[in-house]
């Protein structure tokens, strides 16, 4: 499989960006780069907050974001397969406030199966918060019925 293009990227991106549970997530799927997976929360909303009876974000929501960036990151080596994450680790280092919060993630190996990344979440101002390592599993599957955001 050659390198996905840009524009099969964004579609796959888009059609994440259409789901309704990214919707009321408020998250934003992206690929800044060929081998960066990007989720952006911007505004962060008052329902995403919470974290130890503070403002900062509930570690549920920044684990929602790394299982999304590396659950996404085999689509960097084929968007038309359909991923899923099957193991997630993750270090928070420090609380997270402010209105924006942005998580990457990159492939650090892959086989044929299985997708091995690392991620990190950063505040608005670029500092790292937390990271993440975890496997993504390519399925054989391809999106059903012509519904893949990198073949239409």
């Amino acid at each position: 499989m050659t390198q996905p293009t840009p524009e099969q990227l964004a579609r796959y991106a888009d059609q994440f960006n259409r789901s309704l549970t990214l919707k009321a997530f408020g998250a934003r799927l992206s690929f800044p780069d060929q081998e960066t997976v990007e989720v952006l929360i911007d505004p962060i909303r008052p329902e995403q907050r919470g974290g130890l009876g503070t403002d900062a974000v509930n570690g549920g929501v920044l684990a929602a974001m790394f299982d999304l960036v590396i659950g996404c990151t085999p689509a960097l080596l084929d968007p038309t397969r359909r991923t899923a994450t099957v193991e997630l680790s993750m270090h928070f280092m420090r609380a997270v406030g402010g209105q924006r919060l942005r998580a990457r993630a990159k492939v650090d190996r892959a086989g044929e199966v299985l997708c091995f990344s690392s991620a990190q979440i950063l505040d608005e101002q670029g500092q790292v918060c937390a990271t993440a390592h975890g496997i993504a599993r390519r399925s054989e599957q391809k999106w059903a019925g012509g519904d893949s955001p990198a073949i239409n």
